[in-house]
């Protein structure tokens, strides 16, 4: 196992002499006369533990403690404090500043010795935790997430589109948002979200979904009902992912002059997220081959996109969809219906 580093801060001499001494064969010891030096040290190589001297020229160890807890970079390293005498009250001072521990002088090696143990063994169990901590969360995102893809699964058996069109259409989402300024982590999560789009078809009749002509005008009504549904089913609920394929699922057949479903929203009342899923999603749907229509081409289908910017798409959306075209036309071939 390597060794762990510790840094002594003291301007006397024979005091790291005696600490050095007593440590060095079990940990690496770096040395610092002063506060700043020891800022200096502490800021350019990883630390486990710092014993640090209270009484110093310049800056003392109080100062340098506050600093340290106030860096990012260094918060986190434990600090024991190095003192001749103490009293209740500059105990109470140094632990309020983030101080682990205190060692007094004269120095008792088995003391300096357990103390020093102690110390790096609870910020061991504290990182072990933390780590434990992070896969707990990313384990409880991905079974999130993959009840997300379950419930798009659920309503693509309903409709007559395919597992490729929610992956074509999520990734081409991920393209146009990142285009649109939003940042990875959001348009990520967008991504992962925007499958979830039509879950409300759950709830609208096979006659409809699958019926190979035009729909009746109370048809249609019952279509359109399913952007309400899905919102329902995905209901108010903290997560994120959850959040923004709720949004998804209410909003992406708003359309840009007010005349869409469900809620005849306008412009940018229509939310950004809502906005990109519907330009992706009317893309892939005119690009895919379905049992009562062919495909169209990628030409065909930016050029119905382009006439409809500003009335069916916000125009800026849709230029920057064609800005980005080649990367679109490569996941759709890279994820091409299967025959």
């Amino acid at each position: 196992m390597e060794k762990q580093t510790i840094l002594v801060v003291d301007d006397t001499p024979a005091n790291i002499d005696v600490l050095a001494g007593v440590l060095k064969a079990d940990y690496h010891i770096k040395i610092a006369k002063n506060g700043e030096q020891a800022l200096k040290i502490a800021r350019a190589i990883p630390l486990d533990l710092i014993l640090l001297d209270i009484m110093m020229p310049g800056i003392d160890g109080y100062e340098v403690c506050q600093e340290l807890k106030a860096d990012e970079r260094t918060h986190h390293i434990p600090v024991i404090f190095v003192t001749a005498k103490i009293s209740a009250d500059d105990e109470i001072k140094g632990l309020n500043i983030g101080a682990a521990d205190y060692i007094t002088k004269p120095f008792n090696p088995p003391i300096v010795q357990r103390r020093v143990q102690t110390q790096l063994a609870l910020t061991d169990q504290n990182r072990m935790l933390a780590i434990k901590v992070q896969q707990k969360t990313a384990e409880i995102a991905q079974n999130q997430l993959d009840v997300i893809r379950k419930l798009g699964r659920a309503a693509e058996y309903k409709d007559n589109e395919t597992g490729m069109h929610v992956i074509r259409m999520s990734y081409y989402t991920h393209i146009l948002a990142l285009a649109a300024g939003i940042n990875e982590a959001d348009a990520e999560v967008l991504m992962h979200a925007a499958p979830m789009h039509d879950v409300g078809k759950i709830g609208v009749s096979d006659a409809i979904l699958k019926k190979p002509g035009k729909l009746t005008a109370e048809e249609f009504d019952e279509m359109k009902h399913h952007c309400v549904i899905g919102a329902e089913i995905l209901g108010d609920n903290d997560s994120p992912l959850l959040k923004i394929a709720q949004e998804v699922a209410l909003t992406h057949h708003e359309k840009w002059d007010g005349t869409g479903y469900p809620n005849g929203l306008k412009g940018e009342e229509i939310p950004l997220y809502g906005r990109i899923v519907a330009v992706a999603d009317v893309f892939d749907a005119l690009t895919s081959e379905r049992p009562y229509k062919k495909p169209w081409s990628v030409e065909e289908a930016v050029a119905l996109l382009e006439r409809e910017a500003g009335s069916h798409f916000e125009p800026k959306l849709v230029q920057l969809f064609v800005e980005n075209i080649e990367q679109i036309v490569e996941i759709k071939a890279k994820f091409r219906d299967e025959g």
